[in-house]
């Protein structure tokens, strides 16, 4: 499976480089405005799938009560819990791994993405030069985006990814118990320390991200409300009654 994955990430990467390399040479953005450039393209072409993703958690949460039910109805039979939410989720047309679909489809982007700017975009801005690199890969406050940052310009970052992580979170349509929607506040924290080894530039394609998630949620909010969803008990009312047994015909 792994070797299998490797040579689309290369291929991916090499197509990250040439799409960063246009947007600086040719559309002549810094490097840093590239790879935000590159961000929006890339969640933009994720629009069809994310927004599928964003109606099916939005139909899950409208449907919290009568999950909730089941999981009450079955607490002390986990196996036929399962069972009853899986049936539920078929009646009711739902994938609840559906949230999950565009964060694996940015992993490869994300792991390709960090091996340009550890080799081939380092080439394109420094040269052969070591780190650090100089003023061709500084943006703004950055001083190298090929090289994981540090002191204050390493903080600034991390308070921008744990700030925009926790918005992006926060507006999302959560369809899960308050224990699950706990862990996931508190995951921007267990990232940190993976931020301060990460190249710089990787750390402003993920803040951009979560900009762009935070703006996507809001829009979808104001096109795509809450569907309504009946309670428990109208979803039983509106369910026909069960067929009445057969009579067994008399033996002579």
């Amino acid at each position: 499976m792994i070797v299998a994955i490797i040579p689309v990430i290369k291929q991916l990467a090499e197509a990250l480089d040439a799409v960063l390399t246009f947007f600086h040479n040719n559309v002549g953005l810094s490097w840093g405005t590239a790879i935000i450039a590159v961000t929006v393209a890339t969640r933009a072409l994720l629009v069809p799938l994310t927004f599928r993703s964003l109606k099916s958690l939005t139909r899950m949460r409208a449907l919290q009560p009568q999950l909730k039910e089941i999981q009450e109805k079955y607490k002390n039979d986990k196996q036929r819990m399962q069972q009853e939410m899986m049936r539920f989720y078929q009646e009711n047309k739902i994938n609840p791994f559906s949230s999950c679909i565009p964060l694996i489809a940015q992993a490869p982007i994300f792991i390709a993405l960090y091996t340009v700017l550890r080799s081939d975009l380092r080439v394109d801005i420094c040269g052969q030069a070591a780190h650090p690199c100089g003023s061709a890969a500084s943006w703004f406050f950055i001083p190298d985006l090929t090289d994981k940052a540090s002191g204050t310009v390493a903080i600034a970052l991390v308070i921008l990814f744990v700030a925009t992580q926790l918005g992006s979170m926060l507006v999302m349509p959560m369809s899960v118990d308050k224990s699950q929607r706990a862990i996931m506040l508190v995951l921007p924290a267990v990232l940190v320390p993976l931020i301060f080894r990460l190249p710089a530039g990787l750390v402003l394609y993920w803040i951009t991200t979560n900009i762009w998630t935070i703006g996507q949620q809001y829009t979808v909010q104001r096109i795509l409300p809450t569907p309504d969803a009946p309670t428990p008990e109208e979803a039983r009312a509106a369910k026909p009654p069960p067929p009445p047994p057969k009579k067994r015909k008399k033996r002579r």
